[in-house]
């Protein structure tokens, strides 16, 4: 499912936003292979914080 989610998305952007094909994205990967499932009343913000800044320096 989270593989469909990211494939969706990363098409609506790249039509969205045209400059991003130019970008080292495009014939790469847009998203990292981790997923992160938490429900909103178990994980605080700052740990979904957390999480988004250590997965920008693993790429």
């Amino acid at each position: 499912m989270a593989k469909t989610i990211k494939s969706i998305s990363a098409v609506q952007m790249f039509c969205a936003f045209r400059d991003l094909k130019h970008r080292k994205f495009w014939g790469s990967r847009m998203w990292l292979d981790g997923t992160y499932y938490g429900s909103v009343g178990q994980v605080s913000e700052e740990a979904v914080r957390k999480y988004i800044e250590t997965q920008k320096h693993r790429g």
